[in-house]
């Protein structure tokens, strides 16, 4: 690439762009809002969801939740003051917290639930990836190359 781009001629089709200007077109924007609302109406979200409720009603999920988060922040004060002893007992006691949180069954639909979508959203992601990939290759003509490709 030399240093001399210029477009007054046309001849590139390479668009520039200030680091003021919105590069994201308006109506993309549009099309992406009416994805997401179509995503938040899927089954993984209504799941996920249900399940999101059903984890915040519970009194003793809540209170394991909570006394985890305060010995999270034990230690950050312990590994201030350099005690790796009491830094390495309570992240055992973390550790066991953790394991008993995973044995409540609403616990576990969670955090699959979240797997779901985190894998739904990969999945979308992957084809406008894919399809963007695809035509942005045909429009530069670089799988003439190949044999195989006919129109």
């Amino acid at each position: 690439m030399s240093e001399h781009h210029h477009h007054q001629d046309n001849s590139c089709a390479v668009p520039s762009f200030t680091a003021t200007e919105t590069i994201v077109r308006e109506d993309i924007l549009v099309k992406a809002k009416e994805l997401a609302e179509l995503i938040s109406t899927s089954d993984e979200v209504h799941v996920f969801r249900e399940a999101e409720r059903k984890v915040s009603s519970h009194a003793e999920v809540q209170e394991t939740i909570k006394i985890i988060k305060k010995k999270q922040k034990e230690i950050v004060g312990f590994e201030y003051f350099k005690n790796d002893k009491m830094v390495e007992k309570i992240e055992d006691e973390i550790s066991a917290l953790e394991a008993k949180l995973d044995e409540f069954p609403i616990v576990g639909e969670f955090k699959q639930s979240q797997e779901d979508i985190n894998y739904l959203l990969q999945l979308i992601i992957g084809v406008i990836r894919d399809t963007v990939s695809e035509k942005i290759e045909v429009e530069a003509g670089t799988v003439v190359e190949s044999p195989t490709y006919s129109d």
